[in-house]
């Protein structure tokens, strides 16, 4: 018998296949009792591909609450130690582009292992850092590993669902990592309750060990040596080249950073805004924050249940960045004394509004930008990942450039980045002249589900040339 990864590749629907399988399985095999195993197995690898997602917020968020304490305990200036958060966040940045063509050579599996434990290692080594110096060497190494969890995440995403199905996926995901930067600071606040600064890092080390061994236990790798990629720099370079050479590409990349850093400005400059400005409590604050993430993450399922499928991935991402470019304009109109003084329920209603919107835009920029290439999802998804956190490092000190008793730089920045995420999306992006929708119905046609079936992973061994049922679906999507 030939060897099923070394013949030659036929139509998946060629009548001569079809009769070989129908005279091997002569009769419909019965149910599989290991059919639920399969299911929770599936539950188990979105929770993990959700965990590394929720990552950056865990890092970033839970230590917040510790700033003031860390100032005085390692008796450093508060400009030293807001560098610990500088330093992680730059680490995050940089270990994308660093993990994400790694991925592409060597798979999805092993960088994601090793950067996870370089990741808890690095955590538990800040909370033994004797002083600011070494702490913000630590956190450096710590966002560099941590980064390992982000852009594989994505490009896991991709190699195992196409079309609709990875925008489903992707909101799927919002459930996880959506939720995390509201719990982080709470989590972080109650943990200085019982200890100090260094029981966050104790607390984000646990956390660390149980999700390597989540990975280890229920990720299998998803890119098959047929399909990695050889060549060393220079061959990375020019896969970052190409693909930003790409104009669709590059458009939802930028599309998708503009968008991401409306978000920033939010988080840099709510605080203040909320509190310092329209009288809200840390309380009060606190729940409106919250309020904000929560209807990200329903409309992103909403998005992800209801509307992928039925209306283009393109539309939804017209409609989410108009929703976003028009709050914006109100925020300013409402800082600016147009309406005449405002008060914080009225700026708190045009923050959720911009907020539920970003449900719309992050699934979709993710997905239509990973759609353009499967020859290289890890260096797309490390292009991705690198331009929003770059482009939020920029937008979030800009929202205080005017002062300490006006909204207007926030609402400004957010209008800046809506209007240049349109710009981009008609400019360079173009759905019109691609058919994109097209594409989604016949991918939606073809495969697509309601609850998209987990595809079995590749293995690094003989079995490793046969492709996943995800990638062949992609090819005949491609072709």
């Amino acid at each position: 018998m030939t060897d099923p990864g070394s013949r030659p590749a036929e139509p998946q629907d060629s009548p001569p296949i079809v009769e070989r399988e129908a005279a091997a399985a002569p009769s419909p095999p019965a149910p599989s009792p290991s059919a639920p195993a399969a299911r929770r197995t599936s539950l188990l690898v979105t929770f993990a591909l959700g965990g590394l997602s929720a990552v950056p917020p865990l890092s970033m968020d839970m230590y917040l609450p510790a700033l003031p304490e860390v100032t005085t305990a390692l008796h450093s200036p508060a400009a030293t130690v807001q560098l610990t958060l500088t330093t992680c966040l730059a680490g995050m940045a940089l270990g994308q582009m660093i993990v994400g063509p790694m991925s592409d050579k060597w798979g999805r599996r092993r960088p994601l292992l090793a950067g996870m434990v370089i990741y808890v290692l690095a955590t538990a080594l800040c909370a033994l850092a004797p002083n600011a110096e070494l702490l913000i060497a630590c956190r450096l190494a710590q966002g560099l590993a941590g980064a390992a969890g982000i852009v594989i995440a994505r490009a896991v995403v991709r190699d195992l669902y196409d079309g609709v199905a990875m925008a489903r996926f992707f909101s799927t995901l919002m459930l996880i990592s959506g939720v995390a930067p509201v719990v982080a600071p709470l989590i972080g606040g109650q943990i200085l309750q019982v200890t100090d600064w260094r029981g966050v890092f104790v607390v984000l080390t646990v956390v660390g060990v149980l999700l390597t061994l989540l990975v280890w236990r229920t990720l299998e790798e998803t890119l098959p040596p047929g399909r990695r990629q050889s060549g060393g720099l220079g061959g990375t370079l020019r896969t970052m080249r190409d693909l930003l050479a790409d104009r669709a590409f590059a458009g939802y990349l930028l599309v998708g950073a503009f968008a991401f850093a409306a978000l920033f400005a939010y988080i840099a400059a709510s605080p203040f805004v909320m509190q310092e400005i329209y009288g809200a409590s840390p309380q009060v604050f606190s729940l409106l924050f919250g309020i904000n993430s929560v209807g990200l993450v329903v409309v992103g399922q909403i998005n992800g249940k209801v509307l992928v499928g039925r209306v283009s991935l393109d539309r939804v991402l017209g409609i989410g960045l108009v929703v976003i470019t028009v709050a914006a304009v109100a925020l300013l109109l409402m800082a600016s004394g147009v309406f005449g003084t405002v008060g914080l329920v009225p700026m708190a209603a045009g923050l959720f509004v911009l907020m539920a919107a970003m449900g719309l835009v992050m699934p979709s920029t993710n997905t239509l930008a990973l759609l353009r290439t499967p020859h290289a999802a890890g260096s797309a998804s490390a292009l991705l990942g690198t331009s929003t956190f770059l482009l939020g490092s920029v937008a979030s000190p800009l929202v205080g450039i005017a002062g300490e008793d006006t909204a207007v730089p926030m609402a400004l920045v957010q209008l800046a980045c809506g209007v240049l995420a349109l710009v981009c999306f008609l400019g360079m992006c173009r759905p019109w002249q691609r058919g994109e929708s097209a594409m989604d119905e016949q991918a939606t046609d073809e495969r697509i589900t309601d609850e998209p079936a987990p595809v079995e992973p590749a293995t690094d061994g003989p079995a490793a040339d046969k492709q996943p049922a995800g990638q062949q679906a992609t090819e005949r999507t491609r072709s």
